[in-house]
């Protein structure tokens, strides 16, 4: 591993925590300009290239399930003055592959959002107007409520990221942020990522039985009118938070909408089609996840397999596969 690669960044494995919160997001593109541009310019994140030897590519190309004949390059995205905020590990496609999303409809399955938290949401609105990058809705002002009765608000807009990925804004008012922000400018993110998932309650259990991860929010909403996620005023949606033990940042949120019009574009949501297609979690003992694994019937794509990698580390992977097609990327160090 080069200099460069040996930037600190936290594993997120709390103390006797089976695994870590989302620590890497891998993003799939045949445009890497777009990528560049939006991460990079607009959202004011660093992106590194990554040389991966033809040897290295064979053995991540098999790991991965990246087929062959597909070649790519590599690139690390990630907030140079945050570090412990979800990596990106963006795979510039050299093969065009299928994508994703067909649109930004809040309604097609699969990886739907990356959040990003910021203390200054006004100032983090005005810049995405500067480069004209379109929002899904105007800016709402919404209300926490905690648990003893205390009332807050948020400041939330949900933008159009590339390969029809919501990217979202948000502040809280007077609270913690979601995930912390670079204190000079108030920009931060990614601090958690959202899927749209058909079968809800597998998808949670396997955070749960598998990874570990417990639930800290969830309910059934109702979509507002002129509401950012642009589904039918009134469409009610289970909204579910999960968190790794002792995390207060890079979690999971699940949506799964409730009035049958939840669209499946055929496109699985994993690496190497286009879009968001794997998380990736450290793990301190991977053999008791791929133990979960089995257990509660998960498929393992990958088995358990030494690997090198320039933003995880060196140590022992395997790939499984979510109840509703997600990949994850379970990672031990050495």
């Amino acid at each position: 591993m080069s200099d460069q690669a040996k930037i600190s960044i936290p594993t997120g494995i709390a103390e006797n925590a089976l695994t870590s919160y989302i620590h890497t997001a891998t993003l799939c593109t045949v445009d890497l300009e777009t990528y560049k541009h939006f991460y990079g310019e607009v959202m004011k994140m660093n992106i590194d290239a990554i040389s991966v030897t033809e040897e290295a590519k064979d053995k991540q190309r098999s790991f991965w399930n990246i087929p062959s004949d597909i070649d790519y390059d590599l690139y690390h995205c990630y907030r140079s003055t945050v570090p412990s905020l979800i990596q990106l590990r963006i795979i510039h496609l050299k093969t065009p592959t299928p994508q994703i999303h067909k649109s930004y409809s809040s309604y097609e399955l699969g990886s739907f959002s990356l959040g990003f938290p910021t203390s200054d949401a006004k100032g983090m609105d005005k810049r995405m107007q500067e480069f004209d990058v379109k929002a899904m809705a105007p800016m709402q002002l919404g209300e926490i409520v905690r648990a003893n009765g205390d009332k807050g608000h948020y400041l939330e807009t949900i933008y159009k990221g590339p390969d029809y990925l919501h990217c979202v804004g948000i502040e809280r008012v007077n609270y913690p942020q979601l995930a912390p922000c670079d204190p000079v400018d108030g920009f931060g993110g990614p601090g958690y990522s959202a899927f749209v998932a058909k079968d809800s309650d597998a998808e949670v259990a396997f955070y749960t039985d598998v990874l570990g991860h417990y639930v800290l929010f969830d309910s059934v909403w109702e979509a507002a009118e002129d509401g950012a996620l642009g589904v039918n005023p009134g469409t009610p949606f289970r909204f579910c938070g999960i968190y790794a033990p002792g995390a207060k940042q890079n979690h999971y949120l699940l949506l799964d909408f409730k009035d049958g019009n939840m669209i499946d574009t055929g496109v699985q949501s994993c690496i190497p089609n286009q879009g968001l297609g794997m998380y990736s979690f450290k793990t301190r003992n991977i053999d008791k996840v791929m133990q979960n694994a089995k257990d509660n019937n998960i498929v393992v794509k990958s088995g358990i397999q030494d690997v090198s990698d320039y933003i995880l580390g060196d140590g022992k992977a395997c790939i499984l596969e979510t109840p509703n097609g997600f990949y994850t990327e379970i990672f031990q160090e050495n």
